[in-house]
Parts: C-alpha cells; sequence; structure tokens
C-alpha cells in the first residue's frame, strides 16, 4: 500500500521546495510534481503517455481524468511507498476526481493534505524578489493567487471533514518549515 501526502500553498509559498528537502533528505520518500509525472508517463511510451502526449503536443490542456490517472499510475509504480505531490489539487474538480479515483482502488491511501501557509503579502515578495521568470511578476502573480484563492476554502473544508488537513507557518526560514513538515508525513 503506497502512502501519498499532498503538500498546497500559495505560489511562493514554498511548498515544491519543502516537498524535494525532504524526499532529498529522507530515501523513503518520493516526491513528484504534477508536471514531472505527466512527461514521465510521455517518456514511459505507455498507452496514457501517447494519450497525453496528444494533447501536450497540440497545446492542449490535458483532461482532468488523464491527469490524475497519470498521477495514480506514477504513485503505483514508483519504487517508494510514501509519495509526495506538491501544488496539487489546485480545483475542486481536481480534488473531486482524484478522490473518486482514490476511492475506486486500494493500492494508494491518501494520508495527509498538508498546507503551507503563507500571506498574500509574503507570498508576493517570495515570488517578485526571485523573480526567475517573464512570468514572475505582478500581474501573473495576482491571476496565479485568484487561481489558488478561489477553490482554496472547498478544499480546506473538503479535506478537513475527512480528517486529512493539516496547517504548517510558512512564514518563517525554510528549515523549521521542512523540519515540521518532515515530522507530519513521518506522523501520519
Amino acid at each position: 500500500m503506497k502512502k501519498l501526502f499532498l503538500i498546497i500553498g500559495a505560489p511562493g509559498s514554498g511548498k515544491t521546495t519543502d516537498a524535494s528537502l525532504i524526499a532529498q533528505e529522507d530515501a523513503k520518500f518520493a516526491h513528484f510534481s504534477t508536471g514531472d509525472l505527466l512527461r514521465a508517463e510521455v517518456a514511459s511510451g505507455s498507452e496514457l503517455g501517447k494519450l497525453i502526449d496528444g494533447f501536450i503536443s497540440k497545446g492542449n490542456l490535458v483532461p482532468l481524468d488523464v491527469v490524475v490517472n497519470a498521477i495514480v499510475s506514477a504513485i503505483k509504480s514508483s519504487e517508494k511507498s510514501n509519495v509526495i505531490i506538491d501544488g496539487y489539487p489546485r480545483s475542486v474538480e481536481q480534488m473531486t476526481e482524484l478522490d473518486k479515483v482514490l476511492a475506486a482502488q486500494n493500492e494508494i491511501a491518501l494520508k495527509g493534505v498538508i498546507e503551507v501557509d503563507v500571506s498574500e503579502a509574503v507570498a508576493r515578495e517570495r515570488v517578485l524578489g526571485r523573480a526567475r521568470g517573464a512570468d514572475d511578476n505582478n500581474e501573473v502573480f495576482n491571476n496565479r493567487m485568484k487561481v489558488y484563492l478561489e477553490p482554496i476554502e472547498a478544499i480546506r473544508k473538503f479535506y478537513k471533514e475527512k480528517g486529512l488537513l493539516h496547517v504548517v507557518n510558512g512564514e518563517r526560514a525554510i528549515e523549521p518549515i521542512v523540519a515540521d513538515v518532515k515530522a507530519l508525513v513521518n506522523s501520519l
């Protein structure tokens, strides 16, 4: 039985960094981002990978059920029994589809959803301060924040009612945040 942990948070919350550091420091954890999973499925040459490539190569969005099946496929084929995925779900639809697929199988158990909580001001300062690419500007940040905020209350409520939501203060130095998230996933 694979144990799945989801790490969610605003743009700039540090969720990807936290997840990758935990996986680097602790060999029993695998870390995936949704984009990495889709690319890996395409590279595998599987039927699912060919389907995904058909959408991506034309610049189209990969349909929700296909994304969730790629996530589930990658978790099942991971050599590690503990899998951390960051930045997913990003919408109520993604959450509902993942829940439906997980409920229909018995190889993966969702053990926890960890929200790395930061204020919008801290998120903005981090994203605009790092300015790594053309998409790290105020207008793009505002849109990404809006996309994050619209479904977050429903996502929090859903996972809280299932007893799966855990919130970590993301407005500290990276070391204590990673230590807290690591302790949380290990306790779950």
